[in-house]
């Protein structure tokens, strides 16, 4: 199963972005999106699973949760926009991987056999951070996952 996971688009969805979540089977959005219409592109190449982030406020994100389970192929993945909102222990609650962003750099980290994955930002350049997405497989109920950068 192929997840395209990406964050902090802040209302923009780069040509680049849909192009590389074409494959998915599903695309997980941890947040900031900044507009409905982003949903809607996202929802047109596969389902979509997102949760709200800081910037996103509105009617339109009136059903968006704060966080998000996630099962996938065998794995449960956790899945909310500021990590540092994370108030359970993510082994002993079950869970494969944190999906997270806000901090607009990606990143993947195991600790005590979790991995805590961060796509990046999707959107509009931050600072001098790439602009990202990724893939996260799921094959047997192991994950594995590249990056890929949009713009340099």
């Amino acid at each position: 199963m192929i997840l395209g996971v990406l964050s902090d688009t802040h209302g923009l969805l780069r040509p680049e972005a849909r192009d590389a979540l074409q494959n998915s089977d599903l695309i997980i959005h941890a947040g900031d999106i900044g507009s409905f219409e982003v949903l809607k592109e996202l929802r047109a190449i596969a389902t979509t699973i997102a949760v709200r982030g800081n910037i996103d406020r509105g009617a339109w994100t009136d059903t968006l949760p704060f966080t998000e389970v996630v099962e996938a192929g065998g794995t449960r993945l956790l899945l909310l926009h500021d990590i540092s909102k994370l108030d359970i222990d993510p082994k002993a609650a079950g869970f494969s991987a944190v999906i997270y962003g806000h901090s607009h750099r990606p990143k993947a980290e195991m600790r005590d056999g979790v991995l805590f994955f961060n796509p990046g930002s999707a959107g509009r350049r931050r600072f001098d951070l790439p602009v990202t997405v990724a893939e996260l497989r799921v094959n047997e109920g192991k994950l594995s996952y590249d990056f890929k950068t949009l713009v340099q």
